[in-house]
């Protein structure tokens, strides 16, 4: 199953020959870095107990809402793809779901899933051709058969990748019993947690106040009332650094940020626990508690990250049956100026302070975001983050924001993927695009070869390491 010229070596780099030839070189530079991935929802089990991966499609498929959306989107239910249902019902055997994937490979032309699906089959299992119907089972089998193998074991990849460092996420509530047995392997450093406390932050979500008594419990403060609330934070949090978190993770619908007084936010919470708060009742919650975990931020020198925009889990039938995160998820416009002026009054100078930004709002990068990052000492401007981090994505970002914000205020890349054998290919296409922009600078006399050489290892490398503090 191998054919020359599968994946060409120039993939995304300039088609002119002699931009193509300055990009080589910097690629060529950044290539084989280690990789530092500080954000990302791999599955902390994988690495705690290392054992091998079932089958092709819980590899592949099952873990990547990217691919999931695009097949639902032309008909192909899920029950199909072997997702599994909360009810227990039966879904797809691996192989046939692995067939349907194959049989509908053609739907991936031109998107980012394909270069990274292909990417991670070239890399990993010396397949180099197209998924397709009349391949599906040799596919399968060549996979299947090799996923024994010691080198494919979950902390094997991370090592055959070179991922120097990788973050996963937890919630506020997490055990984090994954990454006590990854302390006691003296793993923890290379993998870590980020701290993301939306269980306990958003008062829209079910079961919110169950949690917040669980809270109580898990910390011995009264999280009836504000201050207890805030200080329950604060152990959680310590908690979770003595596991490794540099981070905290933020989802919200909107970026908005309050700095209420002390009676308006007991208000908000005692409505909460009632369950009488009406959506901008909601909003105002968390719009107050990302200043509250700003201000933990200035205490205990954890980074902050916001993803805002995203309308997550819009399909209730699909969360009924299987839950959050499975492909339903859709950006919207987002304001960052007036909504992050709260906190930035209060904080965007405070020494030791940092605020990561993501967002799905492309329309905001140089009219907000890029001129934010360019004047606030605290905030630093994420890569582009889901539906944007393409190779067209990161060129729109890169031209967007670098000419207001510099490159010395961007947080390089992070994979944010659930995929374990996607990040070094995401890794390797943001290089990639990295390279091509910088070698447009050059061949234009804008910018040096040894200043974009530098250029492309920080942003392929050292930012990230330095954004997140590792």
């Amino acid at each position: 199953m191998t054919r020359t010229g599968f994946l060409d070596p120039d993939r995304l780099l300039p088609a002119g020959r002699k931009q193509r030839r300055i990009a080589r070189d910097l690629y060529d530079r950044v290539r084989d870095l280690p990789i530092v991935s500080p954000h990302g929802h791999t599955d902390p089990r994988w690495f705690a107990e290392n054992r091998p991966f079932a089958d092709p499609a819980s590899l592949f498929l099952t873990p990547d809402h990217y691919v999931l959306r695009m097949l639902h989107s032309r008909g192909v239910s899920y029950d199909d793809l072997g997702v599994p249902r909360r009810d227990g019902a039966a879904v797809a055997a691996p192989r046939d779901a692995w067939r349907r994937l194959c049989a509908n490979w053609h739907l991936f032309l031109g998107t980012p899933s394909r270069l990274w699906v292909e990417h991670s089959l070239s890399q990993f299992f010396g397949i180099d051709e197209p998924l397709s119907a009349a391949n599906a089972d040799a596919v399968y089998g060549a996979i299947d058969r090799r996923l024994n193998d010691p080198d494919l074991l979950p902390r094997a990849i991370l090592a055959r990748a070179n991922v120097e460092v990788i973050a996963t996420t937890e919630f506020a509530l997490d055990g984090l019993v994954h990454h006590q047995a990854l302390a006691a392997d003296g793993l923890i450093g290379k993998v870590r947690t980020t701290y993301r406390p939306d269980d306990v932050t958003d008062p829209d979500s079910p079961g919110f106040a169950d949690r917040l008594k669980t809270l109580a419990e898990l910390t011995g403060e009264d999280t009836s009332n504000w201050d207890g609330l805030i200080n329950a934070h604060r152990k959680r949090r310590e908690i979770f650094r003595t596991h490794g978190a540099t981070a905290t993770d933020h989802g919200v619908p909107t970026a908005l940020t309050l700095d209420l007084d002390p009676g308006a936010r007991q208000a908000l919470l005692d409505a909460a626990l009632a369950g009488t708060l009406d959506h901008a009742g909601a909003e105002a919650f968390r719009g107050q508690m990302l200043t509250e975990m700003a201000a933990l931020a200035v205490e205990d020198g954890m980074i902050m990250q916001i993803h805002a925009g995203s309308r997550r889990n819009t399909d209730p039938m699909l969360m009924a049956e299987r839950g959050a995160n499975m492909g339903a998820d859709i950006s919207g416009p987002t304001d960052y100026v007036r909504a992050l002026q709260p906190r930035l009054a209060r904080f965007g100078n405070a020494g030791g302070f940092r605020l990561i930004l993501f967002t799905l709002d492309e329309t905001v990068y140089a009219r907000e975001l890029a001129p934010m990052a360019g004047y606030w000492s605290s905030l630093v401007l994420g890569p582009p983050w889901w539906f944007h981090d393409s190779p067209n994505g990161i060129r729109r970002f890169l031209d967007a924001v670098v000419e207001t914000a510099g490159y010395y205020n961007l947080a390089g890349f992070n994979d944010d993927t659930r995929a374990l054998l996607s990040i070094p290919a995401r890794h390797d296409v943001w290089r990639r695009e990295v390279a091509r922009f910088l070698s447009g600078l050059v061949a234009e006399h804008r910018l040096s070869a040894a200043s974009a050489g530098d250029l492309a290892v920080h942003l392929s490398y050292q930012a990230a390491k330095d954004a997140y503090r590792l």
